[in-house]
C-alpha cells in the first residue's frame, strides 16, 4: 500500500509562494488551505485520482503556466501544421484554459490517432485571433512551461522571453537521461513520474500537467542551474537578455 500512495502522490506537499498571484489575498489564503489539505490527505489516494494534478488545489491563475498545442495539417498531404487546441494549466496541473480553433485553412489531415482532433471538435471552434490574444494576455509576464514549446508558438505564431521558458524537451539532466538525445515528453513522464500518457490519441492538457509536473518536481535543481549559469557568465547574459528579454510578439496576424 505504501509503494501505491508514492507513485500516485507526485505533488510535494509545500506551496512556494513563487507560484502564486502575489496582489491577490484570496490566493495565498487558498495556498494555506492547500497546505493543509495536502498534508491531511496524503494517503487518500484512489485509482479514480488524476496524478498529474494536486487535488483540491487553487485553481487560478499562478506565476508559472504550462501549455500544450494540439495541430492538424493544412496543404498538400497535410504536410503543413495548424493550432487546432490549446490548453493552459497552472502551477499545480489545473486546467485554466482549453480551447479548439477553428482552421484558419481547409484541413488536410485531421491527424486523430495522434491530435485527438475531429471535424466536429474545430468546425465551430474559436476564431484564432481571439485564442491567440486570449493566449498571449495569459502568458505575458509569466514563466512558460511545456514541452518542445518552438512547436507551439509556431502554429501561434507567439514568441515569449527566454529567461522565462522552461522546456522539458531541452533541459539538459533530462537529456541526459537518454544518452544526450532528445526524450519524448511520454518517456520522460513514464520514467521519472512513473505516469503513462499518450497511450493513443494525445490530450493537449494532459499534456500541459506531465510537462508542469516535470518541472516542479526538479524546479529547485532547475533553478538554481540557471542562477549559476548567470552567475558564471554575468556580462555576457546581460547583453543576451537584451535581445532575448523581450515582451510576447504580438505578430501582424493580430489585427
Amino acid at each position: 500500500m505504501g509503494k501505491r500512495t508514492e507513485k500516485a502522490t507526485v505533488w510535494f506537499d509545500d506551496v512556494d509562494d513563487i507560484y502564486l498571484e502575489n496582489d491577490i489575498k484570496k490566493d495565498k489564503e487558498e495556498a494555506e488551505m492547500d497546505r493543509t489539505h495536502s498534508n491531511n490527505n496524503n494517503n487518500n489516494i484512489n485509482d479514480n485520482v488524476n496524478p498529474l494534478v494536486k487535488q483540491k488545489s487553487f485553481t487560478g491563475l499562478t506565476r508559472i503556466i504550462a501549455m500544450d498545442c494540439e495541430m492538424v495539417g493544412v496543404g498538400e498531404g497535410g504536410s503543413e501544421s495548424i493550432l487546432a487546441r490549446v490548453s493552459l494549466v497552472n502551477r499545480f496541473g489545473q486546467c485554466i484554459y482549453d480551447k479548439y480553433v477553428k482552421p484558419t485553412e481547409p484541413v488536410t489531415d485531421y491527424r486523430t490517432f495522434v491530435s485527438g482532433i475531429r471535424p466536429s471538435d474545430i468546425e465551430n471552434g474559436e476564431d484564432f485571433k481571439v485564442v491567440q490574444k486570449e493566449v498571449y494576455d495569459i502568458l505575458k509576464n509569466r514563466t512558460l512551461v511545456g514541452h518542445a514549446l518552438r512547436n507551439d508558438f509556431q502554429v501561434l505564431y507567439l514568441e515569449h522571453p527566454r529567461r522565462m521558458i522552461r522546456d522539458t524537451s531541452v533541459y539538459k539532466p533530462f537529456k541526459r537521461m537518454f544518452n544526450g538525445n532528445t526524450p519524448s515528453l511520454r518517456r520522460l513522464t513514464e520514467r521519472l513520474l512513473g505516469v503513462g500518457i499518450q497511450s493513443n490519441e494525445h490530450s493537449s492538457v494532459q499534456d500541459a500537467q506531465a510537462a508542469m509536473r516535470l518541472y516542479t518536481m526538479h524546479r529547485k535543481e532547475w533553478e538554481d542551474s540557471i542562477g549559476k549559469k548567470k552567475f558564471d557568465v554575468k556580462g555576457k547574459r546581460n547583453s543576451t537578455n537584451q535581445k532575448t528579454d523581450k515582451p510576447n510578439k504580438i505578430p501582424k496576424t493580430f489585427g
